[in-house]
């Protein structure tokens, strides 16, 4: 009988580290299986039910020795539309070789257990790009109402336009949880981490370039190039931190 439960110990271990070799959390979890050509691939983020997403592979240099990032937003084309309602913006819609968002309920499942980093990486109309960097980020329960935990911001010249959001809920047009006495998503036209309302809107209209008939409504970075001028191309992505 000893010997029979030491078997089946032995088999259950197997089968666990199989099953973790197979399902990988994150793009990190991808690289460091050797995988390291950016593209498309499935994640477990809740362990069970694979969801695609984008893997940046690249290697920054400056900020992180190896590749592995997850793509958990990106715009750049305006093909997509991202005013929508609350459980889109929870379970994530899109394109995942174009313009996404990965989905609230799969980032509190990627960053409740591990530690990650942000990266977003901004690109204008006229070709200049920057970055800002995050130590730290992770998004809290629904029951929390997906609130946003960031910190640690490095410069890579687009400034700080995050922070200010740090410990805010979710908001969309059909869940008003800001700081405002308004619905920050409706008079934006995104859904996002809103104070009151923003000095970001990653998930707002689409403009090609600068247009300030409408203040603000735009993916707009403020501290880069103020709350007029929408991106080219904007992109999250999270790396999970050893």
């Amino acid at each position: 009988m000893a010997m029979m439960a030491f078997l089946m110990a032995l088999l259950s271990a197997f089968l666990t580290s199989a099953c973790s070799q197979t399902m990988p959390v994150d793009c990190s979890d991808i690289y460091n299986s050797t995988q390291t050509v950016s593209g498309i691939y499935r994640i477990y983020p809740a362990g069970d039910f694979p969801v695609l997403v984008y893997c940046q592979m690249i290697s920054y240099g400056n900020d992180d020795d190896n590749g592995g990032w997850t793509v958990i937003q990106r715009r750049m084309d305006g093909s997509v539309n991202f005013y929508l309602p609350w459980n889109q913006y929870k379970r994530g819609f899109g394109n995942v070789e174009g313009e996404y968002w990965l989905g609230l309920e799969n980032m509190y499942e990627l960053t409740h257990n591990r530690n990650y980093m942000l990266r977003v990486d901004l690109e204008d109309f006229d070709g200049n790009t920057v970055f800002a960097l995050y130590s730290s980020f992770s998004v809290g329960p629904e029951a929390d109402g997906y609130n946003l935990h960031v910190s640690g911001f490095t410069d890579g010249g687009a400034g700080d336009s995050l922070s200010g959001h740090n410990g805010f809920k979710f908001s969309t047009f059909d869940m008003d949880q800001d700081a405002n006495v308004n619905n920050c998503a409706k008079m934006f036209l995104g859904g996002f981490w809103y104070a009151s309302c923003h000095h970001t809107n990653p998930n707002g209209l689409y403009l090609w370039g600068e247009d300030a008939t409408h203040f603000a409504i735009g993916t707009v970075w403020s501290s880069w190039k103020g709350y007029a001028v929408g991106m080219k191309s904007i992109s999250m992505k999270i790396k999970h931190l050893s």
